[in-house]
């Protein structure tokens, strides 16, 4: 017995490394197994649609879990998965995804990104949707914030992507898809561009309608900035049409007489009730202003600067939204410039001829009546008047050579006349002025044209 027990002592661990042999082979027969196995369940899946897919091997049995977007597509995944050669047993851990009920999409815009968010049915859609936005916003940050959910809509993708077109008309606002009824908020970007959501929103595929369209228009921004450094006047901002468009052009080379005139100007819809009425009158008020700006939004003018004297700024604060259409607001901030430096006679002739050759003071037709376009001028002629003030000035007026003799000497002198009331209106002393005519007798131009029968209406400063 003690003998038996001593051969044993020597056999057994003779089994161990037999053992460890055994289980090293079953290791590097089963791990090549399950991999194998895994990519060949995984290979046979690649035709199902298949979210947060997940496959387990242990041996020949695969635990298969993954949500799928529907019951046929869960059912067609298990099929896949139990027809791999090899798959002994598979525990299926599969689910549906979600049921949305409404079934909300999304999108809503502030200044620097779009967010995606809400559920779409299927990767392919969700990633097609995303890139859409992307190109639709052109450099726009886009946050897709979508998850997948069961119950869209028939031709939900082809109403999202209508939808995202209209998003990039928006400067903010929501737009938001539930089932097949669509609600848009915000404003658009620019003017004309809720008009063209409404009319894009028309494209909608059938079965699909606005419950709320509360899309409002930009304001429609008229801009002028009159710059004396660069002797510039901008316009910028919007005209209702190429009409109104030329005709404030026009009016504005009429009234800024030292200025270049820069044209940003777009014509768009949605001028308010008489805009360009409103404009006209306030271009008026900015040609006074050594230098401002000014903004037409929707019915506010707003008018800033600085007036050439005391006397001008007045007049504008108090004129301003009286001379403008029923139903439109002003707002005057208007300053007066520091006053420039005193000059003596000679140097007061120079500066009334210079600007005089820049521009001359323009009557109504046949009257002494002087045309508000030339308010901008003859406050530059009272300042200059204002900084000679021991001189004595003759005002003189001219006449071209059509009509009677007579009745251009009278009108000359009548002339003459309503240019000195401006200016003591203006604030300057009546005493320093002496006015005179000269009817047509003293032509500077040939009458038989009109641009020489133009030079030859004109007002003459002589300082004594």
């Amino acid at each position: 017995m003690r003998g038996l027990f001593r051969w044993s002592r020597k056999w057994w661990p003779g089994l161990i490394p037999l053992a460890v042999l055994w289980c090293l082979a079953a290791w590097y027969e089963t791990v090549p197994l399950e991999q194998n196995l895994a990519a060949a369940t995984t290979a046979a899946l690649k035709s199902d649609v298949l979210d947060k897919t997940r496959i387990v091997v242990a041996g020949r049995d695969v635990t298969f879990s993954a949500d799928a977007f529907s019951e046929e597509g869960r059912r067609s995944a298990l099929t896949s998965v139990e027809a791999v050669p090899g798959v002994r047993l598979v525990n299926d851990r599969t689910r549906l995804v979600p049921e949305a009920k409404p079934y909300v999409w999304t999108a809503q815009r502030d200044v620097v990104r779009v967010t995606l968010s809400g559920s779409t049915p299927l990767p392919a859609i969700k990633a097609r949707l995303a890139e859409a936005a992307k190109a639709a916003l052109n450099g726009v940050e886009v946050v897709d914030q979508t998850g997948f959910a069961r119950g869209a809509p028939s031709r939900f993708d082809a109403a999202v992507l209508l939808l995202i077109e209209q998003v990039a008309r928006l400067k903010e606002g929501k737009v938001t898809l539930s089932d097949k009824s669509v609600s848009l908020s915000g404003m658009a970007r620019e003017l004309g561009g809720r008009e063209a959501i409404w009319a894009s929103l028309r494209n909608l595929p059938e079965g699909y309608s606005v419950a709320a369209n509360d899309i409002a228009a930009p304001p429609y921004v008229f801009q002028a900035n009159k710059d004396p450094v660069g002797g510039t006047l901008t316009l910028s901002g919007y005209v209702p049409d190429n009409k109104v468009h030329a005709a404030l052009v026009e009016a504005a080379e009429r009234k800024f007489f030292g200025e270049k005139v820069t044209d940003n100007l777009k014509a768009s819809i949605g001028a308010p009730k008489g805009f360009a009425e409103a404009v006209t009158r306030a271009l008026g008020a900015l040609s006074r202003l050594s230098t401002g700006s000014l903004e037409v939004a929707d019915r506010e003018v707003k008018l800033s600067g600085d007036a050439l004297f005391d006397g001008a700024a007045n007049q504008i604060r108090q004129n301003l939204a009286k001379e403008l259409p029923e139903g439109w607001k002003a707002k005057a901030e208007v300053s007066v410039k520091p006053a420039a430096a005193p000059v003596d006679a000679s140097v007061c002739q120079r500066l009334f001829s210079e600007v005089l050759g820049q521009g001359r003071i323009r009557f109504e037709s046949g009257s002494a009546t002087i045309n508000v376009d030339s308010a901008g001028l003859l406050d530059r002629l009272a300042e200059i008047a204002l900084r000679c003030p021991a001189a004595g000035i003759e005002i003189i007026g001219h006449t071209d050579g059509d009509g009677d003799a007579a009745a251009n000497q009278a009108l000359s002198e009548a002339r003459a006349k309503a240019v000195a009331d401006y200016l003591v209106k203006a604030g300057l002393p009546a005493d320093r002025f002496k006015t005179s005519g000269q009817g047509s007798s003293v032509p500077v131009a040939d009458n038989d044209t009109e641009d020489g029968k133009a030079k030859n209406r004109r007002i003459d400063f002589l300082v004594r």
